[in-house]
This record gives structure tokens, C-alpha cells and sequence, in this order.
């Protein structure tokens, strides 16, 4: 008698053999198997392959530093021709950040004097993207070429140092916003830990050494009491994650400037406003709700303590910093080793007339020709603080800064170009 398969051994019920439904039960078991095989797999597929960031190639504000397109002869023609200088005695700078706020009036007014200006920014969607844009379009009229690429990019980084013998870096890239920062905190410390180490890195094994000159924040004093806030004053407080990655940043200079020798330079900014600003300030917000009709909050203290700011307009911020380059001393290392004492600093860039934020509104009223309608609020625990205020004393021997933009004026020029911009405030912004 034919011996049966080990398989067919196995009744299908007690003291019964049913061969032939049990092979058909196989065969569909394994049909079934082969089905949910592929199942899996595609889904493994889908989830390591298709990402968000890469599922809209399209959006160049969602690209990964691995997708953006550099190099190649071209490329390093308009490299070089943006940081090509125009002035016997000027600096060939490499901007980071360019196309944001400050980057973008930084890079411009280094262009206008005769700098070697190049702009590098990753086009993020902190904000609306078109903003930056916008400014990027700015900024290439008047001959500043900005790279798309992520401070996180080693390899470019170090294409651009090959490409440019950098003689200064104005280091303004950051993930910006305080109460964000509850939202994404990865971003922060991928931006403005990781990528300032990154910077630092290359700049390091440059040769020559850059001078560097980085944004800090008013953000680092958190839940100092002491006013004004003076470059002295502690800084071991934050109140924010944000605050947290700036004062980071600053130990960090620390550590490169004592290794290697890097000429640091960090400045703390109280609260910039102006044109082209950030549209996630609050002065910005705004304008925009003003002119819509909707409420806009704005918040107390304890007690129904005032909230103020050091409101420091945009103009002023440059000098500063134009300021921080032009008195920066070279760094001293060379290939990555420390010859001697490098130059390390850290300034206030403020106002100095700290205002309530009720009497900001009472002013964008008046400008706007619309009445705010007002929900006071207690101030949340999201990292914002009560008020700023800054000592510059430091600024004003050292650097030569002295504001003189009041914020009376500076919001009248930032609430023309806004109505320009979003034709009439008819348009929303992001």
C-alpha cells in the first residue's frame, strides 16, 4: 500500500482522513501566506521609502539634506561670482540663514558696501515658505546667490569652504519661535545644537580659520529678574527649550574657541522687528488679525503684571552686526590646531526702552486705521517671560552700535511694506 505524505498523516478530524480537503486547505493557506508576505513588505516599503519629507519632491520646503541639488561647474561659477569682492578691503562672508529675517537685511547691506556676500538657507516651512522666497529673489537682484542646503551638510559645507576661502561666517540659520519649541522640540536641537556643531566643525579645519559670528538670544537671561540684562548677568535659567539650545550654542562657542581657536563672536537680539519680518512675531500676527477683523490676544502678568518687550528694529540689528564683524580678529588655528588665545565675545543688541505690548497695539491701531479687538490673557507657561530689557553699554564701546530707530517709526515703515506686500492686507499671511 502507497505510504502516505507526512501532511496527509494529519486528520483533519478525529478518526478521519480527508486528504484531499486537507491539500486544498494547504494550498489556500499558502496562497494566503504568500498574500499577506507581500502585504508586509510593501508596507516596510512604504514606511522607510516614502517618507513625507520625499512624498512631495515638488515642495522644496519639506527636502531632506540628502535631495538638494548642488555642485558641479555652474554651481561653483555662481558661488564664486556672489562671494567675489568689490572693495580692495572687504570680507568674503558666508551667510547662514540668508534667507530669513535678518539674514536676508544682513546679506543685503554686506552687498551694498562691497562684500563678498554668499547666502545659504534650507528653505524650511517654519513659516510660510513663499516669505522666504520672496526675500531670496530679494537678495538675487542685488547679486547675493543663497544655496539650498541644510547646516547639518557637512559635505556642502565643505564644498563651499573648498569653492571660498571664507574670511568671515555671520551665522544667523536657527530654528526660531519660543513656544514651537513644545511642539517640535527635535527641530532645535537638530538646528541650533546640531548644525551649530556641524558649522564649527568644518569652519575648524578650514584653512584659513573663519572668523564667526553667530545669533544668540535675549532669550538666554529666562527667569532672570535683574534689569537691564547685562552680558554679566546669569544665564543658567531657561524658560524655554529654545532659550536652552541658544545658551548651548554659547558653551559651545566656548569649547571651539578654547580648542581651536575660533574667533567667536554670539549676539543676543532682543525682539527684531521690521520689514520682510518673521510672520510667527507677534507684532507681525498682528497686523494680520487687526486688519482681518479677528480678536488678537495679548497677554498679563501675575497680578495683572505688564508685558514688555525690547522692540529693536531691523536697521539697527544690522549695524550691530555689521559692527560684530568689522571688529572681529582673526581665529588662530589652523588645519583644526589651536597657535594661540583666540577673540571670544558675546553682546546685548537691544533698544533699550523696553514697551508694553498693549501700547504696540495701541500704535498698529493708529497705523493701521483700524481698532484692535482686544482678549487679554495670562501669560501661558510656554517659555515666554514677562519682559526684556537690555543693557548695550558693551555694544555701544565695543561695536560702535547705537540704535535710533523708536518703535513709533519702525512699526510705520513695517506696516507700509506689509500692506504693500500682501496687497492691501487683503491677502493672508501664512
Amino acid at each position: 500500500m502507497k505510504q502516505m505524505s507526512h501532511l496527509d498523516d494529519i486528520p483533519s478530524t478525529p478518526g478521519k482522513f480527508k486528504p484531499y480537503f486537507h491539500r486544498t486547505r494547504w494550498q489556500s493557506s499558502v496562497a494566503k501566506l504568500a498574500f499577506w508576505s507581500l502585504v508586509f513588505v510593501g508596507l516596510i516599503f512604504i514606511f522607510f521609502y516614502r517618507s513625507p519629507v520625499s512624498s512631495n519632491p515638488a515642495d522644496p520646503s519639506r527636502r531632506s539634506l540628502r535631495t538638494y541639488s548642488w555642485g558641479g561647474p555652474a554651481w561653483e561659477k555662481r558661488v564664486r561670482s556672489s562671494a567675489r569682492l568689490r572693495t580692495r578691503r572687504g570680507f568674503s562672508v558666508l551667510v547662514t540663514g540668508a534667507a530669513g529675517f535678518v539674514g536676508t537685511h544682513v546679506s543685503a547691506a554686506l552687498k551694498r558696501r562691497g562684500d563678498g556676500v554668499l547666502g545659504l538657507d534650507n528653505f524650511n516651512d517654519y513659516y510660510d515658505p513663499s516669505l522666504k522666497r520672496a526675500r531670496q529673489a530679494l537678495l538675487e537682484r542685488s547679486g547675493v546667490f543663497v544655496v539650498e542646503g541644510d547646516i547639518n551638510d557637512a559635505a556642502l559645507l565643505k564644498k563651499l569652504f573648498e569653492v571660498v576661502p571664507f574670511t568671515h561666517v555671520m551665522h544667523l540659520a536657527a530654528q526660531a519661535g519660543v513656544r514651537y519649541a513644545m511642539e517640535n522640540p527635535s527641530s532645535y536641537v537638530h538646528s541650533n545644537i546640531a548644525g551649530f556643531v556641524n558649522l564649527l566643525e568644518v569652519c575648524k579645519s578650514a584653512n584659513p580659520q573663519p572668523a564667526i559670528v553667530w545669533a544668540s538670544s535675549s532669550s538666554v537671561y529666562g527667569l532672570n529678574t535683574k534689569v537691564p540684562f547685562s552680558e554679566k548677568d546669569r544665564t543658567d535659567q531657561p524658560a524655554s527649550l529654545y532659550a536652552a539650545t541658544k545658551k548651548a550654542g554659547e558653551e559651545i562657542a566656548h569649547t571651539y574657541n578654547h580648542i581651536y581657536g575660533l574667533s567667536l563672536t554670539g549676539l543676543r537680539f532682543f525682539t527684531v522687528y521690521g520689514p520682510w519680518g518673521r510672520p510667527d512675531m507677534a507684532y507681525f500676527f498682528f497686523t494680520r488679525d487687526i486688519l482681518k477683523g479677528k480678536a488678537i490676544s495679548i497677554f498679563e502678568g501675575v497680578n495683572h503684571g505688564t508685558v514688555a518687550r525690547d522692540f529693536t528694529y531691523i536697521d539697527d540689528i544690522v549695524k550691530g552686526c555689521l559692527g560684530a564683524l568689522d571688529t572681529a580678529e582673526k581665529s588662530t588655528g589652523s588645519g583644526g590646531k589651536k597657535r594661540g588665545a583666540a577673540q571670544l565675545r558675546v553682546f546685548n543688541l537691544g533698544n533699550t526702552s523696553p514697551v508694553p505690548v498693549t501700547d504696540l497695539v495701541t500704535i498698529l491701531e493708529r497705523l493701521l486705521k483700524v481698532k484692535a479687538k482686544r482678549n487679554i490673557m495670562k501669560l501661558p507657561r510656554n517659555g515666554d517671560v514677562q519682559f526684556t530689557h537690555a543693557n548695550i553699554s558693551s555694544a555701544q564701546r565695543e561695536l560702535g552700535y547705537k540704535p535710533t530707530t523708536d518703535l513709533q517709526t519702525g512699526l510705520k515703515k513695517f506696516a507700509r511694506w506689509y500692506l504693500g506686500y500682501y496687497n492691501g492686507g487683503k491677502k493672508a499671511a501664512s
